[in-house]
Order: structure tokens, then sequence, then C-alpha cells
């Protein structure tokens, strides 16, 4: 029986619905707070069966949800599900399993003049409030990640996608079910309406602790303007590859053109290409070529079209997440044209250098300010899983608590724990 029903309704029976959940999900949570390692190991192991045993439902109900889009490629390649999608999520849930409990880490311990002695301990952040548009895969992340750290999630999805993400709840629930943990630790929003994420962000009548946007600059900045309650801002992934003139050519269109072509519409692929003036005419037509064949759409400069075919770029392009086979490309003077640039544009995501100048390397991932900032790599390999984190709730571009791919060790906070031996303060 499906856990959750895509239905349209008024906002304050919205507002019930999601305060529900919320108390639900709080009560869960004080009984995962007391499992041990193993019982969470368990439960997403049962998890990862279902998604696995439930593959055929999952893709039906994706092939439904595909059949009534209509947006662009981008979208629709990020919520196509097959497979070998689906058993790659199912691995990325065995992944976290397999991780250290993050929950319980001592941070730091200390003794104290008074006899005191004090630790710092890793807790969970409680009930966690995750809105993304049509990501299937951060249905079963998000799921996973908040367990392993000890967390409750309620999940709001793309309207396009609920269908889909209908389905792998009821999976993730039912591998709950089957290793005697409480369903209610994993909870989907069952209405379309947007009004549930104004309901979110208010807090859940006190049913949600942190907020996670998964999704573009509207999605974000709307959650960044409205929520109530912490948010992990995860803005969009404008993101840079500079060749520098330090640079091996054929290092340097390998690079660039996974970066972009890979896979196009997700945050991590290269928006613009910057190129030092000094090995432009060398280097550039070489890289415009295979992005070229591959079928990207570039958009440069004057410099940048007087050396290889691309149409004229704006100042909005450079500012600009495609999410597309479509690149920005503007030639610099050196790095310090380089970091004028990324500093200008950036949205805080991902930058790489490609260089055999290691001084020139050092000073750009010092002086770069992004969450994650690369060297002589793919600006694609932004991931969480790619990191060793097993999956990932989002990559954080703010600069407060977690930045970068969020897992399980920044999903929690922490607490002192104070041991004394009758010590009163004089």
């Amino acid at each position: 029986m499906s856990a959750v029903r895509p239905l349209d309704r008024e906002d304050n029976e919205i507002e019930a619905i999601v305060a529900r959940l919320g108390r639900k999900a709080r009560a869960a949570q004080g009984h995962l707070a007391l499992a041990s390692t193993e019982e969470k190991r368990a439960a997403l192991a049962a998890m990862a069966a279902r998604v696995r045993s439930e593959t055929e439902r999952i893709l039906a109900a994706n092939a439904t949800d595909l059949a009534a889009m209509t947006s662009g490629d981008a979208m629709r390649d990020r919520a196509t599900l097959d497979a070998g999608r689906l058993d790659a999520m199912a691995g990325a849930i065995e992944t976290v399993a397999a991780l250290a409990d993050p929950v319980g880490r001592i941070l730091a311990a200390w003794d104290r003049p008074n006899g005191l002695f004090i630790e710092r301990v890793a807790t969970p952040l409680g009930v966690i409030g995750v809105i993304y548009e049509s990501r299937p895969n951060v249905t079963a992340d998000a799921s996973s990640l908040c367990l392993m750290s000890g967390n409750a999630v309620i999940l709001r999805s793309g309207s396009e996608t609920l269908g889909t993400a209908t389905a792998i709840v009821d999976a993730l629930r039912a591998g709950l079910a089957d290793a005697g943990m409480p369903q209610d630790l994993v909870q989907l929003v069952p209405v379309k309406d947007r009004a549930a994420v104004g309901a979110m962000l208010a807090g859940a009548d006190g049913g949600i602790d942190v907020i996670v946007p998964r999704g573009g600059r509207t999605l974000v900045e709307r959650v960044e303007a409205e929520a109530k309650v912490p948010v992990f801002a995860h803005l969009e992934g404008l993101c840079h590859v500079f060749v520098h003139a330090e640079a091996d050519r054929d290092m340097a269109v390998a690079v660039t053109l996974n970066a972009k072509m890979r896979r196009p519409g997700i945050c991590g692929a290269a928006e613009t290409l910057l190129v030092d003036a000094a090995v432009a005419r060398s280097h550039l037509p070489a890289i415009a070529e295979a992005l070229a064949a591959a079928g990207c759409t570039l958009r440069g400069d004057a410099r940048a079209r007087a050396l290889a075919p691309m149409e004229e770029a704006t100042a909005k392009d450079f500012a600009t997440e495609y999410l597309a086979p479509i690149l920005s490309v503007a030639v610099v003077d050196g790095l310090d044209g380089a970091l004028a640039h990324i500093a200008r544009y950036s949205s805080g995501h991902t930058e790489s250098i490609i260089t055999a100048d290691e001084a020139a390397a050092t000073r750009f991932l010092t002086e770069v300010d992004s969450a994650i900032v690369m060297h002589n790599a793919s600006t694609q390999f932004a991931d969480g899983g790619e990191f060793g984190m097993g999956a990932e709730i989002g990559i954080a571009t703010g600069r407060m608590h977690a930045r970068g791919p969020v897992g399980v060790e920044q999903l929690t906070t922490f607490k002192y724990r104070v041991h004394g031996k009758g010590q009163t303060r004089p």
C-alpha cells in the first residue's frame, strides 16, 4: 500500500498535513537516537534491498512521470531512471551503511584546572526537511544519509516526479519496517501544492530543525528568504575551468570536455571556460573543436571568438547556469584575470585550474573562495560519492556549519558533556 498520495489541498489543510509529518518524524527520531550503529546499518541494508526488489514498480512510476513531463532536456535527464541508475541508488545506500557512524564521535576533549573533564560530542540535528526538484536520487540519498546520522527526514519532491518519489519512499519505508525501525523516519509530503514548501519553511509547527534545498536559484532564493529554521544553502553550480599558461593541452581538452559534457545537467558541470591569453592561440582551438564535436554550443567573448568558431557571449551568459550543452568562454590575462572573473561571476560551488605550475595551482586553491577548488581535475568530481562520503544531501555553497558535499558528518551538530567530582563554582 502506498505511503503517500499526490493530492491538491487547501492551504490550511496542507499546513496541518506538514505539521502532522513533523510530529511523526520527531517521535521516530527519538527512537533512532537510541539505535546502535549495527541497527542503523541493518535498516539501510533492508532499504537498499527493497529498492532493488521494487525496481519494476519504481521504473513504471518514473515512466508515467516522464510521459507527462514538459520540462527541458536537463531536467528530463536528472529525472530519468533506468535499472542501472536504480541499482546505483541502492548501492549508494549500502555505501552509506558502511561509513563510520558520525553520532557519538568525540570531537574534542580537555581537562580544566578545577578538575572538570569536558567533551564535545557529535549528535544528530533532529528532523531535516529536504526540498528538491525533479531529482529521484535525492530521495534515496537524503533518506540514507539522514538515517545514518541519526536524523529523521521529511522530503518534498518536485511535482513532476512525485510519482517516482512516492514509489521510492514506499520502498524505503518498507525496508525500515523489515528492519524493525519506525517507518516515519522517512516521510514524503503528499501534495503538489507549493503551499507545502511554505509550511516546511515555517518549521512545520516545530517539527523541522533544518532545511536543505536542492534545486535552481529560484527555489534556493525562496528558501533563504522565507525559512524560519536554519538552511544549508545549495545555490546554483556556476562552475569554472581555468586553463593556465602552463597547462598541458591534451589534459586541458580532456578535462574541459568531461567537466562540461559528461552530464551537462548536474550542478558540478562546468558553465564557463577561462583560457589564459598566453596559451589561448595554441589551446583554445583544440578545446573548442572537441566540445563542438560533442554537441556543445560555445558562447565566447571577442578574444575567444577570434580564435575559434562560437557565438557571441554577453555578461548574462557568464552569470548563467545553463545545465545544458552550452559553455561560456573567455580569454583572460593570466591567473589574476581568472581570479577576477571567478570572483565576479562564481556561485561559490566548484572551480578547477589546469596547470603544471604548482605555485599557480597553490595560489588558485588558496584565493578562490568556493566550496570546492580543484587542480587538474574535472569539476564533475564535485560529488559526495566521489569524495568517499557514500552520497550527499547537497553541495552547500554557504559558509556556515557545512560547506561542499553534505554527508553524514555534516548532518550532525554537537553537545558538551561535562564530568565533575562534586565541584561547585566559587
